[in-house]
């Protein structure tokens, strides 16, 4: 499983430690963090070395990846030196993890192609190590359905891509196609050397994620700022510990997660109709979506248009959507249920009153008016609450923390099975 990675130099923590890391790096903005990225996986312990294609150069000088990697740069296939003993088919062998970040919409799809044009693409096709790839660029190309073929067929041929972030871009648009922070590319990089035991072998897991969107007309909608990205997190994490996993998943930017079977569904009827179709047949519910608590009672079916004459005001009624985490705990016989709350004040006081009210065997809360963390964020920072006790979980990377929150939910599911054996 991903533990904490909040180790620094000097401590015993070097999860990375004699690990070899192969660094792909090619020409976009984002290469620039590379540096911070080299030195994060240095401080875990691992022995890293870098790859840059030719753009790369434009944005990040190899000399700043030599010093920071204490290992000279490769850049060229044709190093007459390097390659007189075969050594791309070295550096190959030699990686136990070759992770390509930023990776280019270009890049992306000489990589979907299968070409060998340059040092770092060959080497993608000659290593046996796991692939992990980090897309960045402008959000219109990382959403762009030629881009998103590509990343389609890179997972399908069994890379692994790590999603984007959102925020502010270099363009000065906002959007989907950040380079995710060090801090989360190292625990993936974790995660793919030491994979969790498989905690949760033989078991069905239902999560629901992201937001959902409750039609005003056919052009507007209520909704909020759900991203998705806890939700497949912890889709993956289940994945991970060895479950048969089913996401429910509201409108999101993310690519489906491989290896899960992925439902998309639009507003909260929906989503409801998605889970009551699957919680019977699953032994734990993890309702990670933001589900809206209101829809407007009388959609529109046609544009509301602003008429001449008209107030300013448009008055819309709203009325209460179905609890769709309590109607998953009402079952009998019925899943292990796990929620969500993102609450701004007193998160820890309405936490507990909702896990009771809602009849949820464990209640994970954030206090989302901190504002560095939940909504549309790369990290998160929780408290989780059950019968018997409480666990905080310190500020980490959403995958990380998805790890920590399958790891507690086994135990409690052992502890179960126990006290009933």
């Amino acid at each position: 499983m991903i533990r904490s990675l909040d180790a620094v130099p000097g401590t015993v923590d070097r999860p990375l430690e004699g690990k070899k890391i192969l660094l792909g790096v090619s020409g976009g903005i984002a290469a620039y963090k590379t540096p911070e990225l080299v030195r994060r996986m240095r401080d875990l312990g691992a022995d890293i070395r870098v790859v840059m294609t030719a753009n790369a150069h434009h944005f990040v000088t190899p000399t700043s990846l030599q010093a920071v990697s204490g290992q000279p740069v490769r850049t060229d296939l044709w190093d007459h030196a390097a390659e007189a003993a075969m050594g791309h088919i070295e550096l190959a062998r030699w990686a136990d993890v070759l992770l390509i970040a930023p990776a280019s919409a270009d890049l992306l799809a000489r990589l979907a192609l299968g070409r060998a044009d340059d040092l770092l693409t060959t080497l993608r096709l000659a290593t046996r190590a796991p692939v992990l790839i980090a897309p960045a660029m402008n959000h219109v190309m990382w959403l762009h359905p030629a881009t998103q073929r590509n990343v389609a067929t890179l997972v399908g041929d069994g890379n692994t891509v790590i999603p984007p972030d959102s925020g502010a871009q270099a363009c000065g648009e906002t959007g989907p196609g950040r380079l995710p922070a060090a801090e989360t590319l190292a625990a993936a990089v974790l995660a793919t050397l030491q994979p969790p035991r498989q905690m949760l072998a033989g078991r069905r897991v239902l999560v629901t994620a992201g937001p959902t969107r409750e039609a005003i007309d056919p052009v507007r909608y209520v909704s909020n700022h759900s991203s998705g990205k806890q939700g497949y997190a912890l889709a993956r994490a289940a994945r991970r510990a060895g479950a048969n996993v089913t996401l429910v998943s509201g409108p999101v930017t993310l690519p489906e997660p491989a290896g899960i079977t992925t439902i998309k569904v639009t507003s909260a009827l929906d989503m409801q109709r998605a889970v009551q179709a699957h919680a019977t047949d699953c032994d734990v519910f993890i309702g990670v979506a933001a589900v809206a608590d209101y829809r407007p009672a009388t959609p529109a079916d046609q544009k509301i248009k602003k008429l001449p004459g008209r107030s300013g005001e448009l008055v819309l009624t709203l009325t209460e959507n179905p609890d769709i985490i309590a109607g998953v705990a009402a079952l009998r016989p019925r899943p292990f249920v796990v929620g969500f709350a993102a609450e701004t004040q007193s998160a820890l006081a309405n936490a507990r009153d909702k896990r009771l009210r809602k009849g949820m065997d464990l209640i994970v809360v954030n206090d989302v008016a901190r504002g560095d963390i939940g909504f549309n964020a790369a990290e998160n920072d929780v408290t989780l609450i059950w019968d018997a006790g409480e666990r905080h979980l310190p500020k980490s990377g959403k995958d990380a923390i998805s790890d920590q929150i399958i790891e507690q939910i086994a135990a409690l599911l052992a502890s179960e099975s126990r006290s009933t054996s």
